[in-house]
């Protein structure tokens, strides 16, 4: 399991920019009871390597068109017509530099899965501790291609009820042989953890 002990605020003279610890708050926006993941990333981590943070964090697909809008600019995949940068070419701790910046990153532009970004701390990152790491966070994420917030919540209902006559047709979509197969309520912290592994380094050395 994470650790969740405080860690020490920073001292921007002596700590180099790469040893240092964004911790955000990412919810998922409309959801009811909220969607969210506490992560704690580097604070170099660039937008496009933050969005396949939030990917794995939430255990979304990657597969839909997605952007960062912040106070400086939209950021994504570089789209003149769309008015979106390169991802890459922007740091979180640009875009975000203090605790209490928010920003939003929408996945899926037909869906339209909007997250509200929160910086609650920057920190210093731990000896031997490796980075991404997710602390904590609540409830299931919603599955691909259902429709949105609302669709969502229409799907829940549909799983609820077993006489609703779009019922085994939605099992069906989601590869599951029983409702109870998908709990919407629930998260597992070592899973999230397991798919940032991949992402995961170490910043200072024990």
């Amino acid at each position: 399991m994470a650790n969740t002990r405080r860690a020490k605020p920073i001292s921007r003279s002596r700590t180099a920019p790469g040893k240092v610890v964004h911790k955000i708050k990412v919810t998922l926006r409309g959801s009811r009871p909220p969607v969210w993941r506490r992560l704690e990333v580097p604070s170099g981590t660039t937008l496009q390597q933050l969005h396949h943070l939030i990917q794995a964090a939430f255990g979304w697909e990657g597969y839909h068109m997605w952007a960062f809008e912040t106070p400086q600019d939209r950021y994504g995949v570089a789209d003149r017509e769309l008015g979106i940068r390169s991802a890459a070419s922007k740091r979180l701790d640009q875009v975000a530099p203090s605790v209490g910046d928010k920003l939003s990153y929408t996945y899926d532009f037909g869906d339209d899965w909007e997250h509200d970004i929160l910086v609650e701390a920057i920190t210093d990152a731990e000896a031997g501790t490796p980075y991404p790491r997710c602390l904590t966070g609540r409830r299931a994420c919603p599955p691909e291609d259902c429709g949105g917030m609302w669709g969502y919540e229409y799907l829940i209902e549909i799983l609820a009820d077993p006489g609703h006559e779009e019922h085994d047709e939605r099992l069906e979509w989601l590869g599951l042989d029983t409702a109870d197969q998908f709990d919407p309520a629930a998260f597992d912290l070592a899973e999230v953890n397991s798919a940032l592994s991949g992402f995961a380094a170490i910043l200072i050395e024990n």
